[in-house]
């Protein structure tokens, strides 16, 4: 009868598994591959977007670089914009006083006087607005380190080391010496010198 079956048949097929074992590998390395798939895509699109971060940052670096230089290319170039904004009328009032002096008779020295000390009130009104300070120490204690003895002579009636005279006033930038101011000082103590630096003669500043 046709019904007979060969038993080493039958085991052998009840020993493969249903639906093949080949297929279930497959579906996992279709499945791992996809994942290394998006992992790569998702790597990518990060390093794509570093990148662009990268650009854009050192784009914004130059940028800033490029402003600095300008700044400082501005700032050497009209840092003293505002100083000399300020002599402007300074000039003004010398060449109204030289055009005044140019046309000769006519001129009245006491309106050119009261021109050249309004133009002088200006000029030191000016100069103290950017920190400039002058010394004018006539009557006060000799300070060797902001006046510089340009002869020394005794006084009656004058402490000792007193500024007698001024020569030429001195001058302080922001409370720093820009120059000292040359002035004759009483004698100390009968030495004939004040307490400070060497004397200088006045003859010495011709």
């Amino acid at each position: 009868m046709a019904t007979d079956k060969d038993p080493a048949m039958e085991t052998d097929a009840q020993d493969l598994p249903v639906g093949g074992a080949g297929e279930g590998s497959g579906t996992e390395k279709r499945s791992e591959g996809e994942d290394l798939l998006l992992s790569l895509q998702d790597a990518r699109a990060k390093a794509d977007d570093y990148w662009n971060q990268l650009l854009r940052l050192r784009a914004e670096m130059a940028n800033q670089q490029r402003r600095a230089e300008r700044e400082l290319e501005n700032a050497h170039k009209y840092g003293l914009e505002k100083f000399a904004a300020e002599m402007l009328p300074v000039i003004d009032g010398l060449e109204m006083g030289l055009n005044a002096s140019a046309a000769g008779e006519g001129v009245d020295p006491v309106k050119l006087r009261e021109g050249m000390e309004l133009t002088l009130k200006i000029l030191s009104a000016s100069l103290e607005k950017f920190g400039v300070r002058a010394l004018n120490p006539a009557g006060e204690k000799f300070n060797p380190a902001q006046h510089q003895a340009m002869a020394v002579q005794p006084a009656s009636g004058a402490e000792p080391n007193t500024v007698l005279a001024v020569y030429q006033k001195g001058y302080l930038l922001n409370d720093r010496l820009m120059r000292p101011a040359m002035v004759v000082v009483s004698a100390a103590g009968g030495t004939g010198k004040p307490e400070g630096p060497a004397e200088k003669k006045i003859d010495e500043l011709a």
